[in-house]
């Protein structure tokens, strides 16, 4: 059987599909199993051992146009099932186009014409993890292949492999950059690419700097994306101890592998809070307008910091009011966090 299925749009998201896929090679050991993703999403799944293929693409300015060559390029693959973890019309409507004989989504977007297994959405959808989404459709393809129903018996894992080779490039990187790798590597994930809201403020993040460097002589990094390197280079200038910048100067699988070295990433929620803790590296992530019971990293190596106020989770992406959820949170209590978090490591 060849198995396509499409990947998620967000770094994070991507992260927790990564038990669902582990599931479908469970189910379906000789299949071949190609994931359809974006480009980006090479640098999280490039050493995964579920996946035997990453069709990747970039999407095109015209939707029809994009769809249209996705469903040529996947037309000849002759494909026997596509899996939608994505809940867009235009997903559905490359498989449709692709003439992939078994396609199971979830009826989101008026698609589920275009689909042959219309899932319906399951009434907990906000209240569960969102592993437990994904691994829900997983668990409606084996009960239609194998009429079984064991998908969602075991605990999911999201633990993700770092090869050794990607590993010592990521030390090289950092001793390149100034970092001493003798000495403690804490990362700092000081943006967030869609939401404003989510970010704890740069002044907080510079005092953390300041303790995390001299008392804990630790080595701090910023790290994060493109259209991330303005906060990052406010918490530079806010900081008296300056830590080191990689924002910007990495691509994601470089990102990725960096992490695994670190000792610990404290973050806002972002996608690369949910990477870190994959790798097996210690993450305190800082959640404000979001919630945290659905979208915090599915790992035991995450620790979550909010602060319990009446207007949280909003969800929005500007706070309106005076950012209560994160101005009440303090340098110090997360520097007591890190402390523990590096003397357990």
């Amino acid at each position: 059987m060849k198995i396509l299925v499409r990947g998620t749009n967000w770094i994070g998201d991507a992260v927790m599909t990564i038990p669902a896929l582990r599931e479908l090679r469970r189910i379906f050991p000789s299949a071949q199993l190609a994931l359809h993703t974006r480009g980006w999403a090479r640098g999280i799944f490039q050493d995964a051992d579920f996946l035997d293929e990453i069709i990747a693409f970039e999407p095109a300015e015209s939707k029809i146009k994009d769809a249209l060559r996705q469903s040529k390029i996947l037309r000849a693959r002759k494909f026997d099932l596509c899996i939608l973890l994505t809940n867009s019309f235009e997903s559905a409507l490359v498989a449709k186009l692709a003439r992939i004989p078994r396609r199971f989504g979830y009826a989101k977007e008026a698609r589920s014409v275009l689909l042959t297994n219309s899932v319906p959405i399951p009434n907990w959808k906000n209240e569960r993890h969102e592993v437990f989404y994904y691994l829900n459709l997983i668990a409606e393809v084996e009960k239609a292949f194998l009429g079984a129903q064991t998908v969602l018996a075991s605990e999911p894992q999201t633990d993700l492999t770092v090869s050794a080779e990607r590993r010592r490039q990521a030390r090289e990187i950092l001793q390149t950059n100034g970092v001493d790798g003798s000495k403690k590597i804490v990362a700092l994930g000081v943006g967030s690419t869609n939401s404003r809201a989510k970010r704890w403020h740069a002044e907080s993040y510079a005092a953390l700097n300041d303790l995390l460097q001299t008392r804990l002589h630790a080595q701090v990094v910023l790290v994060g994306a493109h259209d991330e390197i303005d906060v990052s280079a406010e918490v530079y200038a806010r900081a008296t101890v300056k830590p080191f910048v990689l924002t910007g100067k990495t691509n994601l699988a470089e990102a990725v592998a960096i992490l695994s070295e670190a000792d610990l990433l404290v973050a806002n929620d972002m996608g690369l809070a949910h990477v870190a803790p994959a790798t097996g590296t210690k993450t305190i992530v800082i959640f404000g307008p979001t919630n945290e019971k659905t979208t915090r990293p599915f790992s035991e190596n995450a620790i979550i910091v909010r602060r319990a106020v009446e207007c949280a989770p909003c969800m929005l992406r500007d706070c309106p009011i005076d950012h209560r959820c994160m101005t009440r949170i303090s340098p110090l209590e997360i520097f007591a966090e890190a402390e523990t978090a590096l003397q357990s490591r």
